[in-house]
């Protein structure tokens, strides 16, 4: 028995609350992409106040969270073949490139700040 027959139930449907494969894997690209832009956030804090230094470390995580989080969940979309509430991981996958997306977008701003001199 594969652990694809124990999240899914024995007659094909899937209910709302079930776990499936897919389901998980666009569940943990979206974490990603929400540790992302956190970091992003934080990075561009500490670039803005000029600390430590100045946020680098942060944009870098930012920006490697964030295109996880934004290929893991165009693949999702890619290979999903159905809509929301089929089991597919659609909902996840689509939260996982918006928020991939928000998390290059913050890296990168963070990262042009910690590069300029005061």
């Amino acid at each position: 028995m594969s652990l694809n027959d124990l999240l899914i139930s024995a007659d094909g449907e899937v209910g709302a609350y079930t776990l499936t494969t897919a389901r998980l894997w666009a569940t943990l690209a979206a974490f990603a992409g929400l540790a992302g832009t956190v970091a992003g956030v934080a990075a561009l804090l500490r670039a803005v106040r000029g600390v430590g230094n100045r946020g680098r470390n942060g944009a870098y995580v930012a920006l490697g969270c964030g295109a996880v989080a934004l290929v893991v969940g165009v693949v999702n979309l890619l290979v999903a073949d159905g809509g929301p509430g089929t089991g597919n991981g659609v909902v996840g996958g689509g939260m996982a490139i918006v928020l991939g997306l928000a998390g290059i977008v913050l890296g990168a701003l963070a990262l042009g700040r910690a590069r300029r001199v005061a």
